[in-house]
């Protein structure tokens, strides 16, 4: 989801760039998924994304094997700069299937007219809630929840109570506390700006900003900056000496924080401002042009499978869209479940969004 994995910082830093994952051999045709052909034209199927695309060797070997391709996976920067590519090469695209496109720039993609209609074979096992595009030129793949984190110690220490909605983030007692990433440039930071713009309004949403603000609200470039330097709860936090014990994180930051500690910690140092969250729903499509259409297709019925959509949470701290697949035991004890994420519908988004950065940069950063 663009930038959202980037929570496991180094630890996923090696997966990055341009990776190319061999099949082990060629399967039975009758093992083969939905969609993959007997007798395709090429072996080699590419997936372009985000550089926070991640998957366990054995799951995609076993996919390799049972369809006969081979997997190259094109890693193109954050998923605005992978979509600006895939737009500016568009009818002749760089790879098959395109994941990483999230509901933020959904109808830029669409309207560009990237992707070729598909309906994946197992679409009907994603939950209807993240089924966007009735046309399906793009399948749902996973969802992540933008949402404030907050340094348990701070809170317990000075004996405060952690805050848990939108509004109590105006309040006195949270002043000077908060730091957020700046909405131009950050994929979390426009995530918070729209979770207030979904509790708030078009007419709204600047007032609380102006509260924010009046309440010491700091503004950072990026999430690692914010998360790694800025916040007093994280691991990075702490070793940058960081004094703001309230940041834009993800609802999946506490598990990761559990993953990564050394010495494992038995419970989560930060915990989730539930009521502060914005959803986030990433999605793959099949390229107009691909050279592959048919590996293209395989491919994206192989991302809502039970298999890549279990292995998913702990590859890149999302949680799956399929109503079959389990969350890990790490997921299940240090992270929160949302009930009620704000959203903005793709349509609003990118009807209103160059307007609402200009117009929040205007009050929070200028």
């Amino acid at each position: 989801m663009s930038t959202t994995k980037k929570i496991a910082g180094a630890a996923l830093a090696a997966a990055l760039g341009v990776t190319t994952l061999s099949a082990c051999g060629g399967g039975d045709a009758k093992d083969k998924p939905a969609g993959a052909s007997d007798a395709p034209k090429s072996k080699t199927v590419t997936l372009v994304s985000h550089d926070s695309f991640n998957v366990t060797d054995s799951v995609l070997k076993e996919f390799e094997q049972q369809s006969g391709y081979t997997v190259k996976v094109l890693k193109s920067g954050d998923a605005g700069a992978a979509l600006n590519q895939e737009i500016l090469t568009k009818g002749s695209p760089r790879g098959d299937v395109f994941f990483g496109v999230d509901n933020t720039l959904l109808s830029r993609a669409l309207d560009n007219g990237i992707f070729t209609p598909y309906e994946a074979k197992g679409l009907a096992g994603v939950k209807p809630e993240y089924v966007l595009d009735k046309e399906h030129r793009v399948t749902p793949i996973d969802s992540g929840d933008i949402c404030v984190n907050y340094d348990k110690a701070y809170f317990s220490d000075k004996k405060i109570a952690p805050p848990q909605t939108l509004d109590d983030l105006t309040k006195p007692e949270y002043k000077n506390l908060l730091v957020v990433e700046n909405a131009a440039t950050s994929s979390p930071g426009l995530g918070f700006m729209l979770a207030s713009v979904g509790k708030y309004g078009e007419e709204g949403w600047k007032d609380y900003w102006s509260k924010l603000k009046a309440n010491g609200v700091e503004v950072v470039d990026g999430w690692e900056q914010a998360y790694n330097e800025r916040f007093s709860g994280s691991a990075g936090g702490k070793k940058a000496k960081g004094d703001r014990p309230l940041v834009v994180s993800y609802a999946s930051s506490p598990p990761v924080e559990v993953l990564y500690g050394e010495p494992q910690p038995a419970e989560a140092p930060t915990g989730v401002a539930t009521g502060t969250c914005f959803r986030q729903i990433e999605f793959a499509g099949l390229l107009k042009g691909a050279k592959n259409e048919e590996g293209g297709k395989a491919l994206v019925d192989f991302l809502i499978s039970k298999k890549f959509q279990e292995d998913m949470p702990l590859q890149m701290f999302v949680n799956p869209v399929t109503k079959d697949a389990a969350l890990p035991e790490l997921f299940t004890k240090h992270g929160v479940v949302v009930e009620k994420p704000e959203n903005v519908t793709p349509e609003t988004i990118a009807k209103n969004r160059e307007q609402w950065v200009k117009a929040w940069t205007a009050l929070v950063v200028k």
